[in-house]
């Protein structure tokens, strides 16, 4: 790392060991915040002008300067060396180059700023467009499981609470039950851009500056609303980046729990669904296997942001104020995170998209399992039995129809009076899966008006957090 490239150096003897350099380098993950760095060395030469410490000619050929930089960065014309620490190193070095700024006026941008508030306006402002591209592509998702929800219409199936038969539901509820976790995220990742619309720029090392750079100025060039009320947490803190990585990670949790109900519902005991080809994969020795290798994907990659989160925020816990070498790790378990989302959304997507759900199975085992019998005993509450009674006497009709082998809509009105005289002839009422569906009309029930609700409200959200 040669004097003329470093960032630092003046009060050393010698250049870097060879091992603290390679540990030091960053520019192999750190380079895709180039545009970004560049953007705010825009923003900070404005600053700097506006402050007299440039001329307006000098202010001129910088900001000529930075933009050539900048399209040579993007065609890559220019790009960082191995001997470069970091990307701002590089850039810095690019910029000393004749063909760009060359070393008397480009030494100049380095004055009133550091690498420490650097980076952290950096971080945030590629954070902010992840969070952009990603909440897009999870529209997509949210869209598509609402589409097969709507194709559902009233069809039924079991809905289950420790993988046993519970009681029926819609089909389209229990999609929508996939659906509005995702919605909230997209909540999280808007209520995240409100709390990191903030610039750390002009913070300096940790205490500002004493030059009169104006960081609201470098703020608005740069997007933000705002500027951090300390310099030192604006320097030092990742929370920012913490509560980031923790929504992707619940991102690919629930699409994990999405992924492994597929998983089941696409075994030929379940045989709810079919998997598109497009969306499947084949066996290297079996002929016959169709296997969803999409889902299963999604529920591996969601451990691994799981261990993303964890690395970050083990680092975190015991750094002293205000920055910390240890803070240049925060950036690889947020970017795993982003490209791993970047390419698992757009699957997910399409395997929900193009699945084909198999209604008359999931409808004929909708009441399997006696789960109906809530039903029953909700029957007997309304004729005036004590709920506690009620329950009894319903498990005893499970007991009677199990050692039947039948089910509870199979036992006869005498069957039903021999367990209580008070289950009459009218408790085959509710004794069907549509009639339990279409009981259950309370807000967030999974009644189809309530349903048709939910979807609406789904739509009206989604086109909000769009907006």
């Amino acid at each position: 790392m040669s004097e003329k490239i470093a960032l630092w150096g003046g009060r050393f003897q010698g250049a870097p060991a060879e091992a603290l350099a390679a540990l030091s380098v960053s520019t192999h993950f750190d380079w895709r915040l180039a545009d970004y760095d560049l953007q705010g060395s825009l923003a900070h030469a404005k600053a700097l002008h506006e402050a007299k410490l440039l001329t307006d000619n000098e202010y001129l050929a910088l900001t000529a300067a930075l933009e050539h930089l900048r399209q040579d960065v993007a065609s890559g014309a220019f790009t960082y060396s191995p001997e470069d620490e970091d990307v701002h190193t590089a850039l810095e070095r690019g910029l000393l180059e004749d063909k760009y700024a060359g070393a008397e006026l480009g030494g100049k941008l380095r004055a009133g700023r550091s690498r420490n508030d650097q980076i952290a306006t950096l971080i945030r402002m590629y954070l902010r467009d992840a969070a952009s591209h990603l909440g897009k592509q999870l529209m997509n998702l949210a869209h598509a499981l609402i589409n097969q929800a709507e194709a559902a219409e009233n069809h039924l199936m079991p809905g289950r609470t420790h993988m046993q038969h519970a009681q029926p539901v819609l089909v389209a509820h229990q999609l929508m039950a996939h659906c509005w976790p995702q919605i909230r995220n997209l909540e999280r990742l808007a209520d995240w851009r409100k709390r990191n619309d903030a610039s750390p720029y002009g913070g300096g090392a940790l205490a500002g500056n004493t030059l009169g750079l104006d960081p609201e100025l470098v703020a608005r060039e740069l997007g933000f609303a705002n500027v951090c009320q300390n310099s030192i947490d604006g320097t030092a803190s990742r929370d920012g980046v913490a509560e980031f990585l923790y929504i992707l990670t619940q991102i690919a949790v629930d699409m994990s729990r999405l992924a492994e109900e597929i998983i089941i519902w696409n075994t030929a005991e379940f045989d709810y669904v079919t998997l598109d080809d497009a969306y499947s994969t084949g066996s290297s020795i079996m002929p016959q296997k169709k296997n969803p290798d999409v889902a299963e994907l999604a529920r591996g990659k969601a451990g691994r942001l799981i261990g993303d989160l964890t690395g970050l925020l083990a680092m975190l816990k015991g750094l002293p104020l205000a920055y910390d070498r240890d803070l240049q790790e925060d950036k690889e378990p947020v970017f795993d995170a982003i490209d791993t989302l970047e390419v698992l959304l757009p699957a997910m997507t399409g395997m929900v998209e193009t699945m084909r759900l198999h209604y008359d199975r999931m409808e004929a085992l909708s009441t399997a399992g006696f789960s109906l019998a809530t039903d029953v005993a909700e029957w007997l509450v309304k004729q005036g039995m004590p709920f506690r009674r009620a329950h009894e006497v319903s498990g005893a009709c499970v007991a009677l129809a199990e050692s039947r082998g039948c089910g509870l809509e199979d036992l006869s009105d005498a069957d039903f009076a021999g367990v209580n005289p008070a289950l009459t002839s009218e408790v085959r009422d509710v004794l069907s899966a549509s009639s339990a569906v279409s009981a259950r009309r309370g807000a967030g029930g999974t009644a189809p008006v309530r349903v048709a609700e939910q979807i609406s409200a789904a739509r009206v959200r989604l086109e909000w957090l769009g907006a």
